[in-house]
């Protein structure tokens, strides 16, 4: 199979970097995307994003013809959507962006041509975007109806790669692949390695979506026992980062490192596209969803703590509270579900004192943020903190000598104390 043409709908963290792949492996690649000012950039030869190695792949793909960006959809032989999956409500499942590319593709759509949902979604997903696909182009027929002799080829393939380490893992990794039929998944493994030096695993979409669900609530039962087991160890005056280094001794012992909460679009969101579908089931996952969403509230109540030992104490009334880190995880400047984010802006609205904030990933502060407090550097952060609250693990807060006499230490990721 030979997949000449190909289509990447949404070119932020993931769609991005695998139009970047694909087109280093002198494929042209198409990529699709709603925001101007990303495509105009990606036509320049620059990036949007933060992440290594990244702006010298777009720029060599883009300089030698490889990779061009646009907003209208456009013909191709191969469709890759990877399109945010928030939630929205009491946390169901917003398929509205897949449904808006799958109507955005759709008529361009000719026979032979394969479309592959990568966004991580919650199981039956593939199936809805095919209904809408087969709704839009009546004259070709899809796997739900004619099966492996449909026109059109429909699988789900979701990414499992890390923040900060993309286009390695996105060559090196395994992937999942789940066609509707066998012979859409022939073909999408025959589309992926055009660059995955990994193994292509096939399987039926469904698992192949439960697969990606499963990996990021396994993640996060495991970070909700660190969380839950720091606060218990605040109470009972215990060091959590000892007892987590003393335990971990053990041969069968491997106790993640708690932190403010949880963020990001994957760890933080698709657990509970799993308990959409089985609420009442998936209690365990449902309860760790819950352990890691109130941990900024813990964090929240030790400043609130501290504000006032500080003015009962030394009788401070105009506090200086500064926040380290933004990013929903180290060395990355992404902010989705950040729960720096949501401590940030919840300490705001308590007006404890002046809030500034210090995250060297980002040039600027989201027009959001702007209203709560000021970003600074790290050093006139570190000069200017009375309550220094540590919230990301940098690698650049880690190698920071840091003198902190006189100022009152919340580190929730254990660098600083």
């Amino acid at each position: 199979m030979s997949f000449e043409t190909i289509s990447v709908i949404g070119l932020g963290y993931i769609g991005l970097p695998t139009a970047a792949v694909f087109a280093s492996r002198k494929k042209k690649v198409i990529g699709v995307d709603v925001n101007q000012k990303a495509v105009d950039t990606i036509n320049r030869g620059e990036i949007h994003i933060v992440e290594p190695d990244l702006d010298m792949v777009v720029h060599a793909a883009v300089t030698e013809g490889y990779l061009r960006a646009t907003t209208a959809p456009e013909a191709a032989d191969a469709f890759l959507i990877a399109v945010p999956t928030p939630f929205k409500g009491d946390h169901e499942p917003d398929l509205s962006y897949i449904e808006s590319a799958s109507k955005a593709i759709a008529p361009v759509l000719k026979t032979g041509d394969l479309v592959i949902l990568e966004s991580t979604s919650p199981v039956g997903a593939t199936e809805k975007m095919a209904a809408w696909l087969a709704a839009a182009r009546s004259d070709l027929t899809f796997p739900q109806s004619h099966g492996s002799e449909s026109d059109i080829r429909i699988a789900h393939c979701p990414e499992r790669v890390l923040p900060g380490h993309v286009l390695r893992e996105l060559v090196q990794n395994d992937r999942v692949i789940g066609g509707m039929t066998q012979r859409c998944s022939e073909a999408a493994v025959a589309l992926y390695k055009t660059f995955v030096e990994g193994e292509c695993i096939v399987t039926n979409a469904r698992t192949a979506e439960m697969c990606k669900l499963t990996e990021n609530s396994f993640r996060d039962v495991n970070i909700a026992f660190a969380n839950e087991l720091s606060v218990i160890c605040d109470k009972l005056n215990i060091n959590v980062w000892e007892l987590i280094e003393l335990a971990n001794r053990h041969p069968r012992v491997n106790i993640l490192q708690p932190g403010p909460g949880v963020g990001g679009h994957c760890i933080a969101v698709d657990p509970w596209f799993i308990v959409s579908e089985t609420p009442e089931h998936a209690r365990l996952i449902k309860t760790a969803r819950n352990v890691n969403d109130s941990k900024p509230a813990w964090v929240i109540e030790k400043v609130e703590q501290a504000v006032s030992f500080r003015k009962k104490n030394f009788g401070e009334q105009d506090l200086t509270i500064a926040c380290f880190g933004l990013a929903f995880k180290p060395n990355i400047d992404d902010l989705r579900e950040s729960p720096s984010v949501d401590i940030l802006t919840q300490l705001s609205r308590r007006k404890l004192g002046k809030i500034i904030c210090i995250e060297p990933h980002i040039a600027s502060l989201p027009e959001n943020l702007r209203a709560h407090c000021e970003l600074v550097s790290l050093d006139d952060g570190l000069i200017a903190a009375d309550i220094v609250l540590l919230l990301v693990d940098h690698s650049v807060f880690r190698a920071k000598e840091v003198d902190l006499t006189g100022k009152t230490v919340i580190d929730t990721k254990g660098i600083w104390v």
